[in-house]
Parts: structure tokens; sequence; C-alpha cells
């Protein structure tokens, strides 16, 4: 059975495109063995990172305080999620020429030095090998392949660093230049997914 950890980071909740992906995506492996997970970062709301938080991971669990443990074990869970599925599914809108707050939230949170990453003398190597993501971006215009794509670079970056490698991603543009411009975009990308189920 293929495990698939969903993190949704729409504002929008269910009424978002990047969810409606996603979600389709889901239903299109309806009749293989999976089982799935979710986790909606906009509603954890997860604070900005603090040198506190980083202090708690970086404190050995037998010696931490009880402020420390309680810090720890957000990250710890959000990482025990990550290291149990076998694929990742991201769904990122583009806001303001970048990844949603709430989804770097979330990296700040699975980038754990000696857990998802460890850096050696040749450099940084990635520990959660073996691993695919899937991720479904959504734009209200058209930045594929441009200088103002900031989200497919870091998002491929990211998520090599910490040893996934299996990236495949999905678009949807041009959702708010009309009706039909969107109604297609959409159709596209359900095209796409479909390929990606076979």
């Amino acid at each position: 059975m293929t495990s698939i950890l969903v993190v949704y980071s729409s504002l929008n909740g269910a009424n978002s495109k990047s969810t409606e992906l996603a979600d389709y995506y889901l239903k299109s492996l309806e009749s293989k063995e999976i089982s799935v997970k979710k986790v909606d970062v906009a509603k954890l709301a997860l604070a900005h990172l603090t040198g506190e938080e980083v202090q708690a991971w970086m404190t050995d669990a037998s010696e931490r305080s009880s402020s420390q443990k309680s810090l720890a074990a957000v990250s710890d869970a959000l990482v025990a999620q990550l290291q149990a599925a076998d694929e990742i599914v991201l769904t990122v809108p583009l806001y303001n020429f970048g990844i949603p707050s709430s989804l770097k939230a979330y990296f700040d949170r699975i980038a754990r030095s000696g857990i998802t990453f460890k850096y050696t003398d040749s450099g940084p190597v990635g520990l959660l090998e073996g691993k695919r993501a899937k991720v479904f971006v959504t734009r209200g215009g058209t930045n594929k392949g441009g200088d103002d794509d900031t989200q497919t670079p870091y998002l491929t970056h990211f998520l090599n660093f910490i040893g996934i490698t299996d990236v495949k991603f999905v678009y949807a543009e041009g959702l708010s230049m009309g009706e039909n411009r969107a109604n297609e975009s959409m159709a596209s990308a359900k095209d796409k997914i479909i390929e990606l189920t076979r």
C-alpha cells in the first residue's frame, strides 16, 4: 500500500483551485491501494520560526525543559508524518510571487539537521530518499518558465535538499484571465494528472 501525505496551503480551503487539483489526483487513485494523510498548513497557522524553537530541537530530548518539549513536539509530529509517507503532494497557489507563508513555515519545521538532511564534507545530503513528490501549482497569471517563477526552482531545490528528487509539477495558470482561460487551464492540468496515474 502506498502512503500519501497531502499538504494543502491555500487560504481558500475547499474552494481553492490547487485543492481541487490535489483532490482530483486522489480521486484518480481510488482504484489503487493507498492510504492518505491530509494536512492543511493554512489552518495549522504555524508561527514564524524562532531561535527558541530551533534550540529546542538541538537540545537532547532527555534534557529538554517542558517548554522545549512542547516546541519540539510540533516539528517532530510533522517530520514523522513525512517520514511515514511514500509520496508527498503539495498544493501551491502563487501568492505575491512566492509560496504561501504557511507552507514556508511548514518547510521550516521539516528541514531538520540530522533527521531530514545532514551536512557532510562534500555538502548537504537529504535523508528522505526513495520518496516522490507531486506539486500542483495554481496561478492567476502566467509565470511558468519565466524569471518571475520563483516557486519552481525553490520547491525543487528544497525537496531535493531533504532527499526527494523524484518531483513532478502540474501547473494551472491564467486562472484570473477570464473564465474560458481558467476552465481550459484546469482541464489541461487534470489531463496531466491522469497521465501521472498511468
